[in-house]
């Protein structure tokens, strides 16, 4: 899958946090407890991540998730009524997530970890379904992995060595 570096300094994000987990350790002493927090970051034009981060205290975990997700960020291509160019499917683990273009309108038909995940990224227009485990981490890992593989009607074009008029129809 390509991955771009993108420079996160540059653009304004907004952070979701789409799960807490408490995770516990048992060590001679009795219980170790910490946290896990799934964040997800996106400005609302294309841009999209999502991290992990772990502490002994949510707030830090969270803030450790938000910097891991703005490591992570992806470009995803976004079509003239604010939906994808093409349907696909993105897998992580078990998780699978159908992404389907959608007409100007439709607005964003997804369960809670994906919807996260599109909201952000700024599609207006899209269906979703999720297929196989519905872990959350998973679920969110298959859609970014999913927008990823997005490609642009010019990409292809380029590829097949054709004009964007004969791939389009």
């Amino acid at each position: 899958m390509k991955r771009t570096i993108i420079d996160a300094s540059q653009l304004e994000l907004e952070e979701k946090v789409v799960s807490i987990k408490r995770v516990t350790k048992v060590v001679k002493g009795g219980r170790n407890m910490r946290f896990a927090a799934l964040v997800v970051v996106g400005d609302g034009n294309g841009h999209v991540g999502a991290g992990l981060g772990k502490a002994a205290e949510i707030p830090e975990a969270i803030r450790k998730g938000k910097e891991d997700a703005m490591k992570k960020l992806v470009k995803v291509p976004i079509d003239s009524n604010l939906s994808i160019p093409h349907d696909i499917i993105g897998n992580f683990g078990s998780s699978s997530v159908l992404l389907k273009k959608a007409p100007d309108g439709t607005g964003v038909i997804a369960g809670g970890p994906a919807r996260n995940v599109l909201e952000l990224c700024g599609l207006k227009n899209i269906r979703t379904k999720s297929l196989g485990s519905n872990n959350k981490q998973n679920v969110v890992l298959a859609t970014i992995e999913g927008l990823a593989g997005l490609k642009t009607p010019e990409e292809v074009a380029k590829l097949r060595g054709k004009t964007v008029e004969e791939i389009l129809g």
